[in-house]
């Protein structure tokens, strides 16, 4: 495994050290959203649901556009630069806010970001490697990205501990934001070979396999179940966890991703990468019910969240990987436009959902119907999408 990661291309390594310190930032500011909006400004689960949702859809729609314009001009460098430095300079502005609107104004701008970015990313590592180590180049990716995701809420933790306030906390982040923008500059675009048939575009998708397209509409299923993180955090805290701690179970979250992303999403290199999604779908369905079921335990959650980490490990990596092996390199930035777009844009509705069921019924209701959905998608994408052989990258 390690002489694998270590023949990996010099773009991929790159990609990796700026989602590291990338996400350093982002998840100094994540974990802390919730507090600050419930604690400094006085918002409930109902603005949460709406912040995130608006936020994520907006990515969405510009993940899409970003992905068909890199398809079509092959370029994908400046895109990537843009929405790291957007995002970058967009998250440290949260501490400014004085109401959720300002928050909302915020959290779109860092997700316009996202959503230049990520999409033409994909699609470079899609033409960095061969395919029989996408699964490996993917789940390396996130595993650095997640051991970001382990050291920003750390640092935000300690600074907090350290009496320093919650605004100063979220302005800090512009110091790594800064870093990723200089990375980012020295990203080698690719050489990437023009189509031997001119790229079409359709909202009906006639132009990918329809293999493709119904692994899309279960993977929508399972988003609609898939309300934001930020919900999580919201619940611990309810259950009795300390503002101090929420960020360190985040970073646990995390932590359990980065070792376990690289070895499960390179398994996927060697079996039905299928076999990871279904086990990763099925433990976020175990995971969600018992969180809708379970009282004021907070010891609890410690291994609860490391679950949820193993779940975000098997499918992270191996689903992307899905993505490339149905549709030709060629098309792989408008693939991942729309696998982004289903992604982000259902974040919406879920998280207007979920915030409602909780805010009405009660959050047991949220999550069981979350729950629900997840172990729906898990049969279908069994049964229904069916096996996946590798679409060359000449065709």
């Amino acid at each position: 495994m390690i002489a694998a990661i270590r023949r990996l291309p010099r773009t991929v390594w790159l990609l990796g050290l700026i989602s590291l310190v990338n996400d350093s930032a982002s998840d100094m500011i994540y974990p802390l959203v919730p507090l600050y909006l419930t604690s400094v400004l006085m918002a409930g689960p109902r603005a949460l649901g709406l912040i995130e949702g608006i936020a994520e859809a907006v990515s969405s729609l510009l993940k899409l556009v970003a992905g068909v314009m890199a398809d079509r001009t092959r370029k994908v460098k400046y895109w990537v630069v843009a929405g790291y430095g957007i995002a970058g300079l967009a998250r440290p502005l949260i501490a400014f806010a004085s109401s959720w609107f300002g928050v909302l104004v915020c959290r779109v701008a860092d997700r316009v970001g996202k959503g230049l970015r990520t999409a033409p990313r994909d699609a470079l590592l899609v033409h960095s490697v061969a395919p029989d180590q996408r699964g490996l180049a993917f789940g390396f990716h996130r595993a650095m990205d997640n051991f970001g995701a382990v050291i920003g809420p750390l640092i935000a933790a300690a600074l907090l501990a350290l009496g320093m306030p919650l605004r100063h906390v979220l302005f800090a982040a512009i110091v790594p934001a800064l870093i990723v923008l200089w990375l980012s500059f020295a990203i080698v675009e690719p050489e990437i070979k023009p189509s031997a048939t001119p790229l079409r575009f359709s909202w009906n998708l006639r132009e990918f396999p329809p293999q493709f397209r119904r692994y899309l509409i279960v993977l929508g299923l399972f988003m609609l179940g898939n309300s934001s993180n930020m919900f999580l955090l919201l619940r611990a805290k309810d259950l009795g966890l300390s503002d101090a701690q929420v960020p360190i179970l985040w970073a646990l979250v995390s932590l359990v991703a980065a070792i376990f992303s690289t070895p499960l999403s390179a398994l996927s290199d060697r079996l039905d990468r299928r076999t990871l999604i279904v086990g990763g779908w099925a433990i976020y369905a175990v995971f969600y019910l018992l969180f809708g079921l379970m009282s004021a335990t907070p010891w609890l959650l410690w291994p609860m969240f490391a679950g949820y980490g193993l779940f975000l490990a098997a499918t992270e990596g191996a689903e992307k990987a899905l993505v490339a092996d149905m549709v030709p390199r060629t098309q792989s930035g408008t693939a991942f436009g729309w696998y982004n777009l289903v992604v982000g844009i259902l974040l919406l509705p879920a998280s207007v959902l979920f915030g409602w069921l909780w805010a009405t019924l009660s959050p047991m209701a949220a999550f069981v119907f979350g729950s629900g959905c997840a172990l729906l998608a898990a049969f279908l994408l069994r049964f229904w999408v069916g096996a996946v052989e590798q679409v060359q990258s000449g065709d």
